[in-house]
């Protein structure tokens, strides 16, 4: 394995940060590393979503690859293997811009043999990446909340894991590269099924009579009642427009984890159930609402497991 000398910050505690990819999540956590008083730069194939961060000081760059020459730890977040592909490559691609001694930590969730395939493009520039997918929605990246598995060399997770303290609640280095992104899409599939065989139980009580913020507050009182569903009771009562973690992005992520089982020759028998319920509620017109939206989509189609 080729090692590198990660840049020395000395006793600064600020860092010169790069952030690649603005959405709803990485808009986020690119405000957080503001308001901690780094220095960041940053790109996104939609320029009009950084506007509120341009106001509270980030510095626009138009390509990967100027973002990643101006930085000395890089931070990326994007929807999918395509996204991280296009972000990365050609002449104005992140690598191109890379310099030894940086760290490049993409936060996204992807496959993770694509994530292994890049880890070793960094690495023969002389930088390191880490992947850093996060557990958490919208509000925990806010609030910086979230919980963060790292995959990569323990040298690379060492020198930004302050970095990544200011964004996450708890930060866990789980192994090489790659092995973070297993982790994830291991609780992605909890996140799914869980919130699938609640919103079953929700709509078997209302149909039954019961009123349902009585069965919900009840339910998720209960042994079976996680933090996770705790918050989403009340978009499962009542969905928002706007989602903390749509359908489409869902399915996206568990369509990789039974890729994954697929090579690890193991069977996901929840994960393939929830899966087509997904595909049913795309089919519906809810791909960009909240998962919580099973709960309607139940109740429209009369569609169980």
């Amino acid at each position: 394995m080729h090692q590198t000398q990660l840049k020395d910050r000395g006793t600064d505690t600020t860092s010169t940060i790069g952030f690649i990819g603005l959405g709803a999540m990485g808009s986020r956590i690119a405000n957080r590393l503001l308001d901690a008083g780094h220095r960041v730069y940053g790109t996104n194939r939609t320029a009009a979503k950084a506007q509120p961060l341009l106001e509270r000081g980030l510095i626009w760059l138009d390509t990967p690859r100027e973002v990643a020459a101006a930085a000395e730890v890089v931070f990326s977040m994007v929807t999918d293997d395509a996204a991280l592909e296009g972000i990365a490559a050609g002449p104005d691609g992140l690598l191109a811009g890379l310099e030894p001694g940086t760290v490049y930590v993409d936060m996204s969730t992807v496959g993770p043999q694509a994530s292994r395939q890049l880890a070793e493009h960094v690495g023969a520039l002389g930088a390191q990446m880490l992947d850093a997918p996060v557990s958490g929605s919208i509000p925990q990246a806010e609030s910086g909340a979230l919980a963060i598995m790292v995959g990569g060399e323990r040298q690379a997770f060492a020198a930004v894991e302050p970095l990544l303290r200011e964004l996450g609640q708890t930060v866990t280095h789980i192994g090489p590269n790659g092995q973070g992104l297993l982790l994830k899409l291991a609780i992605n599939i909890s996140l799914a099924v869980q919130t699938l065989a609640f919103s079953e139980g929700l709509l078997l009580a209302e149909r039954g009579g019961v009123d349902p913020e009585a069965a919900a507050e009840v339910m998720s009182s209960s042994s079976i009642g996680s933090p996770m569903l705790k918050a989403r009771i009340p978009l499962l009562l009542d969905l928002p427009e706007h989602a903390w973690f749509d359908v489409e992005l869902m399915q996206k992520d568990i369509r990789l984890a039974r890729d994954a089982a697929d090579d690890l020759q193991i069977p996901l028998p929840s994960a393939t159930i929830v899966d087509e319920i997904l595909t049913e509620a795309r089919k519906l017109g809810y791909g960009h609402r909240d998962l919580a939206s099973l709960h309607e989509v139940l109740a429209k189609t009369g569609v169980t497991p």
